[in-house]
């Protein structure tokens, strides 16, 4: 009897050595996502792009979210922490209006159009490949680990150009079109801002300035983010005690970006982030392949 009693006693105290550890894996990996959701904000805030990137990794790894759902969620991140840095640099005159508005106009129809009808059509089981089952969910990280290091790649060899001499361009409809349907499909599907092509082309195409073509973006950003989440919320569930406090801590990293742009080039953080991002979509390419 007092053999099994003891027995007893070491299984308890097993499970509970087994729960203790759990729940402090589980703290880790909170307080690891709160600090991703900074880095996410603060990225925003510098170089205008970029920290979206992360959010649906930091989402579906850290916090245990579902891809798809993630997807949406990162829409709102990005979104509201992209408004806030757009009203922050409106104020400073860093914002280009017109082009925001006919870039977000082409972009954002694409992203409702996106959320609301294709991701709906596209089954859960897309394929196999031999015994490899890929699914909606799969494809989404797959898809977005490829993203995530072509926009890497262009971070840390890409130069920032100079602030432009010439007059800006006046924006027309029919040169944005192209740019603003493929941004919307991007961000429809995976959840990122697309921050890495908006800035070059509001820079090389229209002749904005660094500076206003970050401003600029963060309001293209911020349109088609929350316009693509708000055709989310009539049909999803939203988790809203996991989704404000991240986006509390994205918009606080947003402030400090924007601090950090007046005195740190953002050219060498830019490439730092990179290869950060890339390491990430490494990561997320062989985590998803090797679970196949």
């Amino acid at each position: 009897m007092w053999v099994f009693a003891a027995f007893s006693n070491v299984t308890i105290v097993t499970l509970q050595a087994e729960v203790i550890r759990t729940v402090l894996c589980i703290i880790k990996m909170i307080i690891a996502g709160y600090i991703a959701a900074v880095l996410i904000g603060i990225s925003l805030g510098l170089i205008g792009g970029g920290g979206s990137i992360l959010t649906i990794p930091v989402l579906v790894y850290l916090f245990g979210v579902q891809p798809i759902a993630a997807t949406g969620y990162s829409l709102f991140i990005v979104g509201s922490s992209s408004f806030i840095g757009a009203i922050k640099n409106y104020r400073k005159g860093l914002v280009n209006v017109p082009t925001a508005i006919y870039f977000s106009t082409a972009s954002a129809i694409t992203v409702l159009i996106t959320r609301k009808f294709l991701l709906h059509i596209i089954p859960d089981q897309l394929f196999t490949i031999g015994s490899w089952v890929i699914t909606k969910s799969l494809f989404t990280m797959l898809l977005f680990a490829v993203v995530m290091i072509i926009a890497a790649t262009k971070m840390i060899n890409s130069k920032e150009p100079e602030a432009c001499a010439t007059i800006e361009y006046k924006p027309v409809f029919t040169k944005i079109l192209p740019a603003g349907l493929g941004i919307g499909l991007l961000t429809g599907l995976l959840g990122a801002g697309g921050g890495f092509l908006i800035i070059p082309a509001l820079i090389f195409h229209f002749h904005l300035s660094v500076k206003k073509a970050i401003g600029t973006s963060l309001m293209i950003i911020s349109i088609n983010s929350l316009i693509g989440f708000a055709g989310d919320i009539f049909h999803t569930t939203v988790n809203w005690n996991l989704l404000l406090p991240i986006t509390a801590v994205a918009a606080v990293g947003i402030f400090i970006g924007t601090k950090l742009g007046e005195k740190i080039q953002g050219e060498k953080l830019k490439k730092g982030f990179g290869w950060f991002v890339l390491i990430m979509g490494i990561y997320v390419l062989i985590k998803e392949i090797s679970a196949l």
